[in-house]
């Protein structure tokens, strides 16, 4: 069977990339990995700002917010080597799954930070088949079906399957080539309370430790 992962709120927690990525910003603007910077950043993005937080935390600190300046900051912020980590449920659930079935991996996100986020998790020792979509463009990002497709391969829909978190992009394309798909709301994830779109996953889960029965009683059920 091949089961595909997303990454980003699926098999770590994207707040710990966010936080990282706020120390290597404001190591470059203060000298201080847990400066001003970093001190305003994480507090914005733990209100919930996702769009504007460079400019608004460089003006509380009476610093240029220029698109030049923002657009350095952007690049250190993508191009830093992230301080994360797999969560245990999602390790022991890749190491269990690796045993039976195909392992792939299916990211959306700019090519160099997500190349760097799955360098620092040691995915490419746990994952065979990885697609970060933002290397082919964006007609292959989600909801497009692109990845789907080439990961398939010549298998029957209903032998693969595809967990993620984001109800707004990540299940369309699965469900119509077949695939079962599993949600997972994670604590603290970003999408964790965002209500199921048109297209509801066929299973919920709020952590991996079951992830293998759950594929199992989804197989039954099929």
């Amino acid at each position: 069977m091949l089961v595909a992962f997303d990454l980003d709120d699926t098999l770590y927690l994207e707040r710990d990339y966010a936080r990282s990525g706020f120390r290597a910003v404001s190591e470059e603007v203060c000298g201080d990995g847990n400066g001003a910077f970093f001190d305003c950043a994480w507090k914005l993005f733990v209100a919930g700002n996702r769009t504007r937080i460079f400019d608004e935390t460089l003006a509380h600190m009476g610093l240029p917010a220029d698109p030049s300046n923002i657009q350095r900051l952007v690049a250190v912020y993508r191009n830093h080597q992230p301080d994360i980590a797999l969560l245990p449920d999602a390790l022991e659930c890749l190491r269990q799954l690796s045993r039976d079935n195909d392992l792939a991996l299916i990211t959306d996100g700019y090519s160099s930070a997500q190349w760097q986020k799955i360098t620092a998790l040691g995915l490419r020792r746990l994952i065979s088949m990885i697609i970060v979509t933002d290397d082919r463009g964006p007609d292959w990002w989600k909801p497009a079906p692109h990845s789907f497709v080439e990961l398939q391969g010549g298998r029957p829909g209903a032998e693969c399957v595809y967990i993620a978190d984001n109800p707004r992009k990540d299940f369309v394309a699965p469900q119509d080539l077949g695939w079962k798909t599993i949600r997972i709301r994670r604590p603290d994830g970003l999408w964790e309370n965002e209500p199921d779109a048109t297209v509801e996953p066929d299973a919920v889960v709020t952590d991996l430790f079951s992830l293998a029965a759950v594929i199992h009683q989804l197989n039954v059920n099929k």
